[in-house]
């Protein structure tokens, strides 16, 4: 009967210490301290993420795009000054094209977007297309040698430029328009401008032709490979 009582008596204590524990936690659970609210920040301008320090852009022009850079300035400076708010100006001694921001640049990505479209320019695409460079983020300007390709000199050098570009441009035309690029086609160098992955086709196309491939075995392909990319997009 001791033993009986005795274990009865620690049941009993074990419970009260249990009651008094959970008595103890409810209030500090209902006393719980409120979350701070999430601050709001304005979203900084281009010359407060720069510390107040004015970025500069400097694009060289080549003798061979200089005449008509002057006769297609307004197109280019309209775009860059009013809408993309970054100041621009031709230094005629240095013979480059400057580009800045200023206190009212929205955004600090503004001035590299300049600095593209104004680069593709030079490259010798159209201010037509070249401007797409301000209004979309995923397009860029790719370069490359026809030697990079593969090493050809006299006539053949000659021959794979002609069918790069076709007859009155047929091929290169057919290009651009199956991939939806811009082909610039200067001497021994090629850019072309377009999204990454239409780059990518384009390029093979011309290493095919470079390589010595017929037009219309480069046709057939191109053909097979845009159908493709219509499916999956």
């Amino acid at each position: 009967m001791s033993s009986a009582t005795v274990n009865g008596g620690e049941a009993a204590t074990g419970m009260d210490i249990e009651a008094a524990a959970v008595q103890a936690s409810t209030p500090a659970a209902t006393n719980t301290v409120p979350f701070a609210q999430k601050p709001n920040f304005k979203p900084l301008k281009a010359h407060e993420i720069s510390d107040g320090q004015t970025q500069f852009r400097k694009v060289p022009v080549p003798p061979h795009r200089y005449t008509p850079l002057k006769k297609a300035w307004m197109e280019i400076y309209t775009p860059i000054y009013e809408h993309m708010k970054i100041d621009i100006r031709m230094n005629l001694k240095a013979r480059r094209v400057e580009l800045k921001t200023r206190q009212d640049t929205p955004d600090v990505s503004n001035l590299q977007k300049c600095a593209d479209f104004v680069h593709a320019f030079m490259l010798g695409f159209d201010v037509i297309d070249a401007v797409a460079l301000l209004r979309l983020d995923e397009l860029y300007a790719e370069s490359f040698e026809i030697k990079d390709v593969k090493t050809l000199r006299g006539e053949h050098l000659s021959r794979a430029i002609g069918r790069l570009s076709g007859k009155g441009g047929k091929t290169k035309f057919a290009i651009e328009n199956a991939t939806k690029t811009r082909i610039v086609i200067a001497d021994t160098k090629i850019h072309i401008l377009g999204s990454f992955s239409n780059i990518k086709v384009a390029r093979d196309s011309l290493c095919s032709l470079i390589l010595g491939s017929p037009a219309g075995k480069v046709y057939s392909k191109l053909r097979a490979v845009t159908a493709r990319m219509a499916e999956r997009f």
